[in-house]
């Protein structure tokens, strides 16, 4: 019984962890958004630097999980539990890194002026936002209809991409000579769109989780 215990309270610190790493990688993509919108320097230097403790958790949860399996050897529910925290500190590790290149994009645009305007972007990163929220919250309730919906709200992020990116192209045959600044809009806007992807990949493993098996969301 007290076995059990002891695992019941490593799977719950692992949880833990797992999702203070995801609000972190959820600051750090907000962070470096108000950085561009407010063309805040110091704050995307923040961001750039907050990055080692969300890869420091990433190997935190790493080492956990491994030692969990090799002493543990749980049985098949509590081993998908542990994979999943694996797989999803992986697509958070990528969230924080993502937030780290919306900063460095916004480090290179400087206070140059931005001729797009900024609230189609910014409409974009708010449901890519929310999807990071509502994963973290799908994950910490096991419930499966959240984790099925992100697929919803993915498709109005491609969507959303998809007419930006025209604009952009656009804009820049308008305006050769700013090409460089709106290249890095370009990359923030793929930054964001593939911050929904990394969320609809943990939605997945949310539902591999709960029912034991693979589903594809895309």
């Amino acid at each position: 019984m007290q076995v059990r215990q002891n695992f019941e309270n490593e799977l719950q610190n692992l949880k833990d962890t797992l999702l203070h790493m995801v609000e972190l990688a959820r600051n750090a993509v907000m962070n470096s958004l108000e950085a561009l919108q407010t063309q805040d320097m110091k704050l995307a230097e923040d961001v750039i630097s907050s990055d080692l403790e969300i890869n420091r958790l990433d190997e935190q949860i790493n080492q956990t999980a491994i030692s969990m399996i090799a002493q543990q050897q749980p049985v098949a529910s509590d081993l998908r539990k542990i994979i999943v925290a694996l797989r999803i500190s992986t697509d958070v590790e990528r969230v924080g890194d993502l937030g780290v290149n919306i900063a460095k994009s916004t480090l290179r645009i400087e206070k140059k002026k931005v001729d797009k305007p900024m609230e189609d972007i910014l409409q974009m990163a708010t449901i890519a936002q929310k999807m990071v929220h509502d994963a973290l919250n799908a994950y910490h309730n096991e419930d499966l209809q959240a984790a099925l919906d992100l697929a919803k709200e993915d498709d109005q992020i491609d969507v959303k991409y998809g007419r930006i990116i025209q604009e952009l192209l656009k804009l820049a045959a308008q305006n050769p000579t700013q090409t460089a600044q709106i290249t890095q809009l370009a990359f923030i806007c793929r930054d964001i769109e593939r911050v929904g992807d990394h969320a609809t990949n943990i939605a997945e493993n949310i539902i591999y989780m709960i029912k034991g098996k693979q589903y594809n969301l895309n």
